[in-house]
């Protein structure tokens, strides 16, 4: 009984860290379509089919442990991070596509959650669509940019971040130049390191102090860590760990918000079981091919045909 109790009371608690928005309900249906499904063959077998999901890293401040690792307690809250991570079908290879914060695009019309709409934005920063409208902007913004339907949402904030790197006992990296970056306050020298969670994220948020100190260098960082952390994971075998699988999960949902086909424990759980079969050696990682904006030296744009490319091989 008591360990029914305790089991009982830990998913209770994973399950009531996740934070989750109607996504589906406030777009309704004037979105790409949906891909077509494959039936599964029985209603327990985990899911197999190709999916689209949008991961965001949100910079807020909310919080104080938000405000000790982000630097200050700045407002608001913008999408630091973006990535489209596609799985095929068969969930065993998959592409992460990074979209660049600095992309200038045409910001679609976006209800808000009080009532109304924002207006049609030109020539806006892509990562004020999760400013202005919160996910369910980032997400519409998403699909107006590439054509592609977004399946799920997942949003990790700086202290969620932090806390499932060293939940799994830090991640290791090889950087190919010095870091020296006042703003992410990170030293590195050229090589390799262990990093324990707040180093990870300030090597995550890193821009200034490497290349041209604009946002396509910080990318090349965050995918080298998004390997790095698929590995982590791959040599850890957790299912076989009770204890560390509670502790990575513990980490995971504390700082996470997802769209309600994914707030459940459950829903999280299965998703992770039909990746099982996936190894970072099949994960690739690229950046949406960009040009400098012709209004703005400091901005990029999507570059064509490249990028429609890119993004109709993912439909």
């Amino acid at each position: 009984m008591l360990a029914a109790a305790a089991a009982g009371w830990a998913y209770w608690h994973l399950d009531s860290n996740i934070k989750s928005v109607d996504i589906d309900n406030a777009l309704g249906d004037n979105r790409p379509p949906k891909p077509v499904a494959t039936p599964s063959p029985s209603a327990s077998a985990l899911p197999s089919g190709a999916l689209n999901i949008l991961v965001l890293g949100s910079d807020s401040r909310s919080g104080e442990e938000n405000q000790r690792l982000g630097g200050g307690d700045s407002a608001g809250a913008r999408s630091d991070t973006a990535m489209v991570v596609h799985l095929d079908a068969g969930r065993t290879s998959a592409t992460v596509v990074s979209i660049p914060r600095d992309t200038l695009v045409t910001r679609p019309s976006c209800p808000r959650s009080s009532g109304g709409s924002t207006a049609v934005a030109y020539d806006s920063m892509f990562n004020s669509a999760y400013a202005v409208g919160g996910p369910v902007c980032a997400v519409k913004t998403v699909e107006s940019l590439t054509g592609v339907r977004m399946d799920h949402y997942i949003e990790i904030d700086f202290s969620g971040f932090a806390k499932l790197v060293d939940a799994l006992g830090g991640v290791t990296v090889t950087t190919k130049e010095d870091i020296a970056d006042d703003h992410s306050h990170l030293r590195l020298k050229a090589g390799t390191h262990h990093l324990d969670g707040t180093r990870a994220l300030a090597l995550a948020r890193t821009r200034h102090g490497i290349g041209d100190g604009s946002d396509l260098g910080r990318i090349g960082l965050q995918q080298t860590l998004v390997k790095a952390l698929l590995e982590q994971i791959t040599a850890q075998n957790l299912l076989t760990d009770p204890a560390q699988l509670y502790r990575v999960a513990d980490a995971v949902t504390a700082g996470l918000t997802t769209d309600t086909g994914l707030d459940s424990l459950t829903d999280l759980t299965r998703l992770g079981q039909s990746l099982r079969g996936l190894s970072a050696s099949e994960v690739r990682t690229v950046t949406m091919p960009v040009v400098r904006a012709p209004s703005d030296p400091n901005r990029v744009v999507a570059e064509e045909p490249e990028a429609k490319k890119l993004w109709e091989s993912l439909r």
